[in-house]
Parts: structure tokens; C-alpha cells; sequence
């Protein structure tokens, strides 16, 4: 069974590439989402959160997204530090799932991930997809979405690879701008990892 990394700068689309893969029989691994869960439900994650960050970074038992969000947008040092403890965990789990993906006879899946190459989980990965869409396209859709600053999201931009950077390491490209129907471009890249050895 092969793995294919689905990846995009914030605010590209990804999450509207993935559902449209699923709507093609594709399993999709949302490694934000996962992340969430197992942020939220596993002590030994949560512990080490806590560690890191202090008391703050859970409230009435959740995640505090928001507290930690704003220490480690500013502090390359501190995401790191939070990616270290993160990641491992998610890359154990998505492994888990792939396992159950391969006995029900998948020919493929798909792991969505935002920081695909930064996190190193393109690792294991038998080909990636980048979606790319204008800076200021991203913006525009991320405000709407989050209700949160242009400064906010120009500094999440500014954590993650450019999209030049991402387009080189990608196998398929997408873009996502606005101006082609997407249907027939994932149909082309779908066909295109079931025809591949």
C-alpha cells in the first residue's frame, strides 16, 4: 500500500483537497486533527505538555490551544521543543492506522499534514502532494475561517516553508487559487499514484 503526503501552506486548501480524495474512496489521515485527540487524551503527551508550558497549557482539562499557540509563534526554540514531543507521537499513531488501512486492502492513503517536510513526516512517505495558492488568497481565506489578524497569519506564514520550498519537494503539484476546477486535477493525480509502481 502506498503513502502519499498531502501538504499546503495555511489557508491553501488542503483540508478541501483532502475531502475530495475521501469523496474518491482514499482514506485520509488528518495529522492536525489526530494531533488535537491525542494532545487532549493522552496523560503521558499532556504531562509532558505541561512540563513544558506550565499548568496554563490545559484548562479544565483541554487543550489551550490559544495560550500555547501565542508562546510558540514567536519562539522558534519552544516550537520546536513542542514539535519534538508531538510529532513522534502522531508519526507512531499514523502507523498504527496505515497497518489497519493495508489489512482492509486500501491501494492508498493519504496523510494531511500542514508541516509535512518541517516536521520530517514526509519520512516513509512514497510520494507528496503540494497545494499552492497566492499569499494573499491564503490570508483572505484564513481570516474568514479563524476570525484572527492578518499579523497573526503572516507569522504562521512566516514559520512554515514557502511554497517555492514545498514545490520542490512535492511530487504533484495543485494549485488552489481559484481559477480551475479542482475536481479534474485530483482526478489526474489520483489516477496517476494508482497507475505508478
Amino acid at each position: 500500500m502506498k503513502k502519499i503526503g498531502l501538504t499546503g501552506g495555511i489557508g491553501s486548501g488542503k483540508s478541501t483537497i483532502a475531502k475530495i480524495f475521501q469523496t474518491l474512496g482514499v482514506p485520509v489521515y488528518d495529522s492536525d486533527k489526530e494531533a488535537k485527540k491525542l494532545i487532549n487524551e493522552d496523560e503521558q503527551l499532556k504531562q509532558s505538555l505541561i512540563l513544558l508550558f506550565g499548568e496554563e497549557a490545559y484548562s479544565n482539562g483541554e487543550y489551550s490551544r490559544k495560550f500555547v499557540s501565542q508562546l510558540v509563534f514567536k519562539n522558534k526554540e519552544k516550537l520546536a521543543e513542542l514539535n519534538a514531543i508531538v510529532h513522534p507521537a502522531v508519526r507512531k499513531h499514523f502507523d498504527n492506522w496505515c497497518d489497519e488501512q493495508n489489512k482492509k486492502g486500501e491501494r492508498y492513503t493519504i496523510k494531511e499534514a500542514a508541516i509535512l517536510f518541517e516536521s520530517g513526516a514526509n519520512e516513509g512517505l512514497d510520494k507528496v502532494i503540494t497545494v499552492n495558492a497566492q499569499e494573499e488568497i491564503r490570508i483572505k481565506r484564513v481570516m474568514l475561517r479563524d476570525n484572527i489578524s492578518k499579523i497573526q497569519i503572516e507569522n504562521r506564514i512566516n514559520n512554515q516553508l514557502t511554497d517555492e520550498e514545498r514545490s520542490s519537494k512535492a511530487d504533484y503539484l495543485i494549485d488552489n487559487s481559484g481559477g480551475e476546477l479542482l475536481m479534474p486535477k485530483v482526478l489526474e493525480v489520483h489516477q496517476n499514484i494508482l497507475t505508478s509502481s
